[in-house]
């Protein structure tokens, strides 16, 4: 399985909302003991066999909005079909801590997302996405991208660790069991 985490490379991004993929991404490599290499100069990989199922966990480093150039050269070089792709995203329309798995579906106002779908001509992988929208912190509509480029509140913290935790493990159960397995643990675990 593929499991692409969404973000922007550099410290300057390292803890905004945007980058909640990478978060994700990192606390399944810390788990498994999984490292990153540079491949093809446009993303970060780290290979693993979870439970018998070769997994790659991806972070483009093409930033946000040309996600989908890295992840068609990685379809494309590891022959991989849509149904086994699940990338990991924030959603500012999903308050913090909400998780959504859906097995395709629109952008959804993501450029990341767009950028995939464009790329690989098909809305039909499976997309974790992660709520990041504080309804006391949310700017107009016209200053989103400094919202969504911004660190996560000191008072969100808890939250948002709690969050990476539930999608860490979601994506794991999708990994070891599949997509329907991931669905029912998730509706289990949002509340």
């Amino acid at each position: 399985m593929l499991v692409v985490g969404l973000g922007n490379p550099g410290s300057v991004y390292e803890n905004t909302r945007h980058n909640i993929g990478f978060m994700v991404l990192d606390t399944i490599a810390h788990k498994y003991d999984i490292r990153f290499k540079k491949e093809d100069g446009d993303y970060l990989i780290g290979k693993r066999e979870i439970n018998s199922e070769k997994t790659l966990l991806v972070k483009p480093l093409t930033y946000m909005n040309n996600s989908g150039w890295a992840v068609k050269k990685i379809v494309e070089k590891y022959n991989l079909s849509l149904n086994e792709i699940l990338i990991i995203v924030d959603d500012f329309q999903l308050p913090l801590g909400r998780i959504r798995l859906r097995m395709k579906g629109s952008d959804g106002g993501h450029n990341g997302l767009y950028s995939i779908i464009y790329n690989l001509e098909s809305e039909n992988f499976a997309r974790l996405r992660c709520g990041i929208m504080n309804e006391d912190s949310m700017p107009p509509k016209y200053m989103m991208s400094d919202f969504v480029l911004s660190p996560f509140d000191e008072t969100e913290i808890v939250e948002v660790k709690k969050m990476i935790k539930r999608a860490s493990e979601t994506t794991i159960t999708a990994i070891k069991e599949g997509f329907q397995s991931a669905l029912r643990f998730l509706s289990r675990q949002n509340f």
